[in-house]
């Protein structure tokens, strides 16, 4: 299949889930609110989200796609099944060891990631509750992540991208079943716990129809084959979670900010869409393509799938990048404020999602120009990368989350302002990486391509803007509803868009043909 039609199956079962999942945050947010009881949700959150981001979207499967995909094609199904089934094993025990750890000091552990609200003991210890319902999770995202690169190796991408659907499946009625910010915080939790359960036994059913037969019992062994994987997956794992790891150090920032968790959690909800539909789309796309140009020695193969990759992912990212700029907080107002979100939370996290949004780029850029390097086993360059990038978010973070505190300014502010600068830092050093070693340099259409693009945005922008000037017209024609208001907006903009592409040649009918074609 095409990489647009890999990219377009892989987007659009997201763009489903991400759909479902602005209807869990709406009526969660509707129930839990922001302050203390929002906070401890939002931390024990903070393990889930950031595993399923690590493993179910796609940076532990880029680190085991290529070693299955070479045994698959070397030595045959079977011995890719066999080392399969061998790191399934040693994975899961790991998992569950550190899942059981969790569980036994998360009063401790909770230190690190919601400290600043130790002193209120009933919601620390709420947090405590919540966070060890579903630290499970893990162990079932690194199953799921281990099948989803199976079938992504054999370029199956419907049910890995359409599994994290069901965690919103089990969430949303969770919320609706919730009385008390309290007790909504419980359910969720579970909610999140049979989630993973459902997501593994989906895989693995995806797994077994294409006659890889693995089971989880005996014992683990470490074969060559598995430590070479965990080799790949170790630092692989933390150079495609750079962008998440900086998270989880904002998140414990702001927890000596009340209400702050809640508030950039509502901004991640927003400016993750583009990361998920476009850049993890993009890089798993581009990765099994990759890993078979880089053996076979075809470097023009390689260029070329990267230039469409790129290409593909800046012309989706930009637009949406600058409608988050120009209209974060009737974004944040339009989708969450009801209940116990208030106008003043929407402000607060509006403030986060502008600055969040310019890093927007290079959070997707980071998914595409990692593949390259986990195509040719190199998983340790780009893992250096994401942890020069931790240091500078946690340092740049630190130092203007207090200073602006210190000075009557909004210290979580600076928390999203040292995100995306960490996340620019790191997509520089990977892209000037790939060209000193020749393993990718722009082919002659990628730069006009991304010009053209960055022209159909403008255009989109000025149309942004005008409707933001009319929008109590425009409010006021839509039944004074705000969510029909930004669903027009949003509509419109990708009309607007469209139109634009086309125009200033960005896209272009024929290439569109060419790329659907198998």
């Amino acid at each position: 299949m095409s990489l647009v039609r890999n990219t377009a199956v892989q987007a659009s079962l997201t763009f489903a889930s991400r759909i479902l999942g602005f209807a869990r945050d709406i009526i969660l947010a509707a129930k839990i609110g922001a302050g203390p009881v929002g906070d401890a949700w939002a931390t024990a959150q903070q393990f889930p989200n950031l595993f399923r981001r690590i493993f179910a979207e796609g940076a532990f499967a880029s680190a085991f796609v290529p070693t299955y995909a070479r045994t698959l094609e070397a030595e045959g199904p079977e011995a890719a099944r066999l080392v399969a089934q061998d790191a399934m094993r040693v994975l899961f025990a790991l998992t569950a060891a550190l899942t059981i750890l969790a569980q036994l000091f998360m009063p401790w552990v909770l230190l690190v990631i919601h400290g600043g609200q130790a002193n209120d003991t009933e919601n620390y210890n709420l947090a405590v509750l919540l966070t060890r319902i579903t630290m499970p999770y893990l162990t079932f995202m690194a199953i799921a992540a281990l099948l989803s690169g199976v079938l992504n190796s054999l370029e199956r991408f419907i049910l890995s991208a359409g599994a994290p659907t069901l965690l919103n499946l089990c969430l949303i009625p969770a919320g609706l079943l919730g009385t008390t910010p309290q007790v909504t915080t419980l359910y969720a939790a579970i909610a999140f716990f049979i989630s993973g359960l459902l997501q593994v036994g989906a895989l693995w059913w995806g797994t077994s129809r294409q006659k890889v037969k693995l089971s989880l019992i005996g014992m683990p062994r470490l074969t060559p084959a598995v430590k070479k994987v965990l080799m790949l997956a170790v630092p692989g794992t933390i150079a495609a979670s750079g962008t998440q790891i900086n998270i989880i150090v904002s998140q414990s920032l702001a927890s000596f900010e009340v209400g702050a968790k809640s508030w950039l959690y509502a901004a991640d909800r927003l400016y993750q869409l583009p990361l998920g539909l476009v850049g993890v789309a993009v890089g798993i796309a581009i990765l099994p393509r990759l890993s078979r140009a880089a053996r076979a020695g075809d470097a023009a193969t390689g260029t070329r799938t990267m230039d469409d990759g790129l290409g593909l992912a800046m012309a989706l990212t930009f637009p949406a990048a600058a409608g988050l700029m120009i209209a974060p907080v009737f974004l944040i107002d339009a989708f969450f404020v009801r209940g116990a979100f208030l106008p003043s939370d929407a402000a607060a996290a509006g403030a986060a999602l502008f600055h969040f949004a310019w890093g927007v780029p290079a959070f997707v850029l980071i998914k595409v120009l990692a593949p390259p390097f986990f195509a040719r086993e190199d998983t340790k360059t780009p893992m250096r990368f994401a942890l020069v990038s931790v240091v500078l978010n946690t340092v740049l973070g630190a130092g203007l989350f207090f200073w602006m505190k210190q000075n009557g300014g909004q210290g979580f502010v600076g928390l999203a302002i040292a995100t995306s600068a960490a996340a620019w830092l790191n997509a520089l050093m990977l892209w000037v990486t790939l060209g000193r070693r020749g393993w990718y340099l722009p082919g002659p259409t990628l730069v006009p391509g991304l010009l053209r693009a960055f022209a159909a945005t403008l255009i989109l922008s000025a149309v942004i803007a005008l409707m933001l000037w009319q929008l109590p017209a425009i409010q006021a024609w839509l039944y004074g509803s705000k969510a029909l208001a930004a669903a027009a907006m949003v509509f419109t903009a990708a009309i607007t868009y469209a139109i634009a592409a086309l125009l200033t040649g960005a896209v272009r009918i024929s290439d569109i043909r060419q790329a659907l074609r198998r």
